[in-house]
């Protein structure tokens, strides 16, 4: 439900630019690239936390399951990080409330274990500087002028995948 991150992030930004209120694109950036599409579009800060989740610098324990390494990750909206929220403002661990109270917009789950976080934003950074070459830009107001956004057909994704290769 609602609207794809990338139109609501130009969306906004169309009416934001016009009184000067910065956008923040928040939900769908799982890559680099994600990142640096709502960057282009218009946002002026983009939240990362999913792909943060798991690195030794997030909340939590490391957690094996079936051989493989995890880390649970909780969105901010998610009714544990709300619960948790309250019970460190309020002190108390009982809990009296009724669930029905918390209206949750995030999700708890398990996430791979991805190691540090200094690798993470070097994948991240590196993305951008990327996405600023490709659009001839050196800034980021640049690339939001330059930024030039086509809409793609099912069969041109699937040709501008690799293809003719094995993959490593």
């Amino acid at each position: 439900s609602g609207v794809p991150q990338l139109t609501a992030v130009m969306d906004c930004a169309k009416i934001g630019r016009d009184y000067g209120i910065p956008i923040i694109s928040d939900g769908g950036t799982r890559t680099s690239g994600d990142a640096t599409k709502a960057l282009a579009a218009g946002a002026s800060t983009v939240m990362v936390g999913s792909m943060l989740g798991g690195t030794d610098e997030s909340p939590g324990t490391v957690l094996t399951k079936n051989g493989k390494r995890f880390k649970v990750y909780r969105g901010m909206a998610s009714l544990a990080a709300s619960i948790g929220r309250k019970s460190k403002e309020t002190g108390s661990t009982s809990f009296d409330d009724d669930l029905n109270d918390y209206v949750a917009e995030g999700v708890e789950a398990m996430v791979p274990y991805k190691g540090t976080v200094v690798d993470i934003l070097k994948q991240l950074t590196g993305g951008v500087r990327s996405g600023l070459s490709y659009c001839g830009a050196h800034t980021i107001p640049q690339m939001q002028t330059n930024a030039e956004f086509i809409k793609m057909s099912r069969a041109g994704f699937a040709e501008s995948q690799p293809h003719d290769v094995s993959l490593m």
